[in-house]
């Protein structure tokens, strides 16, 4: 007798598949697949489309405007939930698909689990050439979507409809896979997901993919102990893999035992409360004084769940101590053995709380906790300093923009950003009150992410008062999703900062010889320089115009009132500012290497030149 079967087309197979597939970790169950978000066009609208159609009774769809957009929207819920839920992302052909890449390298970067569904050619090659069909003239499977393949972590084409079978099974175990997760792409030519077939009754029986944590080698602990005891100046690094694999109690109880300080990425700020006494702040090019002066003199640089990217490393230049050895505890080998380290390939969580274990009774120098705390009420002294305004009438600079936001959240709303000069200012003086407050985008620094993040974000945690922080630059990359908030009545916060052009940049442009060429919106003199008035552009009226509450703050005083109204309000809602340019952040307490024009005539460059050459001689290559 033969197994019971299900005549469908693909497209309904993959979307009754999807939703029958959860995560489970500690016993909690979630959604693998909790939503999919959707711009529909001729490669998948009779597909998807139809599909999400005859099945919206369990897969619910959401409507997006912009579909990079879509993909950071679906990044920002996953984030919240810690990579146990996703959201699937699905578009036509053509522009439609090469609009995921962005989004798409973000996530991967990022190491956060999307699914993305873009519509293909032809399977059968019978209507060839397409609308928006990319013809190679030696290799016909080629289409736009093969741009999909370097920044997916698991890629297939589906060009038989039984191929869906194994091909979903991996997309899932790739997606819930915490050493593997990112970016998973299955491009579904149009004929294929339309096409009917007998599915075998268990491809859609609910299947559970558990999210494991693995325990640390019995070597490399034991090996983790011996550095950790040896070491009299040892330092964490905590990055977003503290938060993933929700280690931040585990974090606590080590650094309460062992009084080893932490100091944190972008990612993983948050980590510990701010106010915790062996919380430093962040660390690197955008960190605070007291981490980048413990960096620089630690003998054991203790990395959890870290890339160590440029920013982390002030590019190679941070840790000075001859004698610095590293310990990086991840969950994958790749990134454990970064810098030479001892490894120790395991879930953060697990691995913490074995070596709180294994280390009972050991504890830093008396004189190294009271040098790190006595650092910290220094930099405490610092942050008070640039949030403090003596002036309730005077025009916001943008560390007082961000007291009075301080001022403004409770512990448990969310702040997102990604891009421009806020991301330095937030790292060194935002003072994270719960593990998901700081949500900082700065594997890929994409501008645009921040408002679509936010909207995923409130899909995540409904209710959560969030907040997307975007200068000018940012949002004219990418405002279009407002339109989604209102539509999905998700009510996000943006705080719209003016300054008139790119602010980060154009301070970088200066420090390297660029003298802010191209970074200002001003009109253009007829020498080809820019000059003048700053241009006419009225981004509060377009706010309102895609259907936000706008309020407009000209102070200090009306900025705080702005944005405890924001907070209160149900609706999306825009606080709009412009800032006072004077710069009130501390200056970097650490290098990052942009290369500076080795030869020049103009006077700027060759002094960013000379410049660039007395700090990169202090790179060092950690073996």
């Amino acid at each position: 007798m033969s197994a019971p079967t299900r005549r469908l087309t693909t497209a309904q197979a993959l979307v009754r598949f999807l939703s029958a597939q959860y995560t489970e970790r500690d016993g909690v169950r979630r959604r693998l697949i909790a939503g999919t978000w959707g711009i529909f066009g001729h490669g998948n609208v009779a597909g998807i489309g139809q599909a999400l159609v005859e099945y919206a009774d369990v897969m619910p769809y959401h409507q997006g405007r912009n579909e990079q957009s879509m993909v950071h929207a679906a990044v920002g819920y996953a984030r919240q939930l810690d990579r146990l839920s996703a959201q699937a992302v699905t578009t036509s052909i053509g522009p439609g698909a090469t609009n995921l890449v962005t989004g798409a390298a973000l996530a991967t970067i990022n190491r956060l689990p999307v699914l993305l569904l873009p519509g293909d050619y032809f399977a059968s090659h019978a209507p060839d050439p397409l609308l928006q069909q990319l013809e190679h003239p030696v290799e016909a499977d080629v289409s736009v979507n093969d741009t999909l393949r370097p920044v997916s972590r698991y890629f297939d084409r589906i060009t038989r409809p039984e191929a869906l079978i194994p091909s979903a099974l991996q997309a899932m175990r790739v997606l819930a896979d915490p050493a593997e997760t990112g970016a998973v792409t299955l491009a579904l030519p149009q004929d294929v997901q339309a096409e009917a077939y007998d599915w075998p009754e268990e491809f859609f029986a609910e299947r559970v993919w558990y999210v494991r944590r693995p325990a640390p080698d019995p070597a490399e602990l034991t090996a983790a102990v011996e550095a950790i005891r040896s070491a009299e100046r040892p330092l964490i690094v905590a990055g977003g893999g503290v938060h993933h694999s929700e280690a931040e109690q585990a974090l606590k109880a080590f650094v309460e035992a062992t009084g080893i300080p932490v100091a944190s990425t972008q990612a993983g700020k948050g980590s510990l409360r701010h106010d915790h006494p062996a919380d430093l702040g962040g660390i690197g090019h955008t960190g605070t004084a007291v981490s980048d002066q413990l960096a620089r003199t630690a003998d054991l640089v203790i990395g959890v769940g870290t890339r160590y990217t440029d920013f982390t490393t002030a590019s190679g230049t941070l840790f000075q101590n001859p004698d610095v050895r590293f310990l990086n505890l991840n969950i994958t080998g790749f990134d454990a053995h970064k810098l030479a380290a001892r490894t120790l390939v395991c879930d953060a969580r697990s691995g913490l709380e074995r070596l709180a274990e294994e280390l009972a009774g050991h504890r830093v120098p008396e004189a190294y906790e009271a040098e790190y705390r006595a650092g910290k009420d220094r930099w405490d002294e610092v942050v008070e300093a640039a949030y403090r305004a003596d002036d309730d009438s005077a025009v916001p600079t943008q560390t007082q923009v961000l007291g009075a936001l301080d001022a403004t959240v409770g512990d448990d709303d969310v702040v997102i950003n990604a891009a421009g000069s806020l991301p330095g200012d937030l790292h060194k003086l935002w003072r994270s009150r719960s593990p998901r407050q700081y949500h900082l985008e700065y594997g890929y620094s994409c501008m645009g992410y921040e408002i679509p993040a936010g909207i995923g974000v409130q899909q995540a945690a409904p209710g959560t008062p969030v907040w997307a922080l975007v200068g000018d630059g940012t949002y004219l990359m990418m405002p279009t999703e407002i339109v989604t908030a209102v539509q999905e009545g998700l009510p996000v916060n943006i705080v719209l900062l003016q300054n008139h052009g790119y602010a980060s940049i154009g301070g970088l442009s200066q420090e390297t010889g660029g003298e802010r060429f191209g970074t200002a919106y001003r009109f253009r003199a007829a020498d080809g320089t820019f000059t003048g008035a700053p241009l006419p552009v009225d981004l509060a009226a377009n706010a309102a115009s895609l259907g936000m509450d706008v309020l407009r703050a000209k102070t200090v005083r009306e900025l705080r009132e702005a944005l405890a109204a924001a907070r209160a309000s149900d609706r999306p809602t825009c606080v709009y500012v412009e800032t006072d340019p004077a710069a009130t952040a501390p200056p970097a307490e650490a290098w990052w290497d942009v290369p500076v024009a080795e030869t020049a005539t103009r006077k700027a460059a060759v002094e960013a030149r000379e410049r660039y050459d007395r700090h990169v001689v202090d790179r060092r290559h950690h073996l």
